[in-house]
């Protein structure tokens, strides 16, 4: 096992160029107490690492060491060869680039793992498409990609929620793809932004090339930025008494509420549950959907708002 760390930081060494010691010890999960013994193992065996002291310092290879310890396990080559979401490839333009790389990579690997690595393509597929999925038109995709690859700044007119649409110039970062819907992530005036790509209605690149930050992590700065929108959601907590006949559809349509929690049936078979929504109109119009198969315990307001629509609804089909 050690071996094999060891192994990993001559190649993340190699790869990288410089890492810190926290660094490393995040990458391999183990402590920054370990890195420094696997520091002074490697150092006792002839490998040439060097610790640059100071605010920019980390652990390095001497310049011109290269490692010829490139073998790959059987699991580690079964990896290379899940096939990625076929419609995030169509997006980038690359499908044909990404088959062509897999032939090249299966001719290069010993022929005892061939059949493995086919039956790799053929037991494992990624589809990040919805089921009733309605195609985001990407208009502009092309354009902000040579930007990115570029550092040019980009001249864009985004489509806001409410529908009013503003022109701004931003240093395209990356692209990060949420399921199947791609995000642009730019920083206007040191500040960074997400930018829903099917919003943006044109996209121009400038003349003006920009300084891409060396400090920037893009896989890093997504995770941050996705648990701040999910902590900065509202909350809107209902106690309801669910029909039992309800109860998997329910459950199954979970995406129209944060969380649910059921508790023991009461006497006449129905189930108390605490459910979360987004916000109280939600909760309304969920609740609403399944007709006398829901009874709203909790908030009082919502009851009313409940009780109201209902009314709206039968004035609405009124026949009389």
């Amino acid at each position: 096992m050690r071996a094999d760390r060891l192994i990993a930081i001559l190649l993340l060494l190699q790869n990288k160029g410089k890492l810190t010691t926290k660094e490393l010890a995040e990458q391999l999960e183990v402590t920054p107490r370990t890195v420094h013994r696997d520091m002074e193992s490697l150092s006792a065996s002839g490998i040439p690492v060097v610790a640059d002291r100071g605010k920019s310092g980390g652990w390095r290879l001497l310049e011109k060491y290269k490692t010829n310890l490139t073998g790959l396990k059987a699991n580690e080559l079964k990896s290379l060869f899940i096939s990625p979401s076929v419609q995030l490839l169509s997006d980038l333009g690359i499908t044909q680039d990404w088959n062509d790389a897999r032939e090249k990579l299966l001719a290069s690997i010993p022929a005892s793992f061939h059949q493995e690595a086919l039956d790799v393509w053929d037991r494992i597929h990624v589809d990040t498409s919805s089921w009733r999925q309605s195609p985001e038109k990407t208009t502009a995709f092309r354009t902000l990609q040579e930007a990115i690859w570029e550092e040019r700044k980009l001249q864009i007119l985004y489509e806001r929620a409410d529908g009013e649409a503003k022109e701004r110039v931003v240093n395209p970062l990356g692209l990060v793809a949420k399921g199947s819907t791609w995000y642009l992530i730019a920083s206007v005036n040191e500040d960074i932004r997400n930018y829903r790509i099917s919003r943006i209605t044109s996209a121009v690149k400038t003349e003006d090339a920009f300084t891409r930050p060396a400090d920037f992590n893009l896989a890093q700065y997504w995770e941050s930025s996705t648990k701040s929108f999910m902590k900065a959601l509202p909350t809107y907590e209902t106690e309801v008494e669910l029909s039992p006949s309800i109860v998997p559809r329910i459950k199954f349509t979970g995406r129209f509420m944060q969380n649910i929690k059921l508790d023991a049936p009461l006497n006449d078979r129905w189930v108390p549950a605490t459910i979360c929504f987004d916000t109280e109109q939600e909760a309304a119009e969920f609740i609403l959907g399944f007709s006398n198969q829901v009874r709203v315990i909790r908030p009082e307001n919502l009851k009313q708002k409940v009780y109201v629509m209902a009314k709206a609804v039968v004035k609405m089909v009124d026949y009389d």
